[in-house]
């Protein structure tokens, strides 16, 4: 069977909904915002809308507007937030489908700068926290706007 030919997965959670809060919406994939990982609340994934386990299932032309996507992300978060880093993971293993984690990161998150799946360094800034929260609409209404103009219109945001 080949995977780029399904369009649906049995039981995938990326298949059988958004993942997240939606941010914009196209045909060949999404952008949603996750609170999954509590102490990085600016926590993004662009999904690939097919199911597809791999990076390497996609056509190069894919793979190209695949990592535009992530790159357009990271650019617009840059310029938002100003981290002093982005992460970008794709790893999939509890989740195979195509899904690329973009991450800002701070100097004051209790993982910096391990990654955030590692053992705390020091207690949350929650203070911090809710200030990054504070200002995720704006954020979300930026990355549509962008997303909208790279890749095509769609409600902005998508999120009530």
């Amino acid at each position: 069977m080949n995977p780029v030919d399904i369009k649906k997965a049995p039981a995938c959670p990326l298949c059988e909904g958004d993942g997240g809060v939606p941010v914009w919406k196209g045909s060949r994939f999404r952008l949603i915002r996750t609170d999954e990982a509590p102490g990085f609340p600016v926590f993004y994934r662009v999904v690939w809308t097919d199911h597809v386990p791999e990076f390497s299932d996609l056509s190069d032309d894919d793979r190209t507007l695949c990592m535009d996507a992530v790159a357009l992300c990271e650019r617009v978060l840059r310029s938002e937030l100003r981290p002093e880093k982005i992460n970008l993971a794709a790893l999939g293993n509890m989740v195979p489908h195509l899904h690329w984690h973009v991450v800002a990161r701070f100097e004051d998150d209790s993982h910096f700068p391990a990654p955030l799946w590692a053992p705390p360094r020091r207690e949350r800034d929650t203070a911090h926290e809710a200030a990054l929260v504070r200002r995720l609409p704006a954020v979300d209404a930026a990355l549509a706007t962008r997303f909208g103009a790279a890749f095509g219109s769609t409600p902005s945001p998508l999120q009530p």
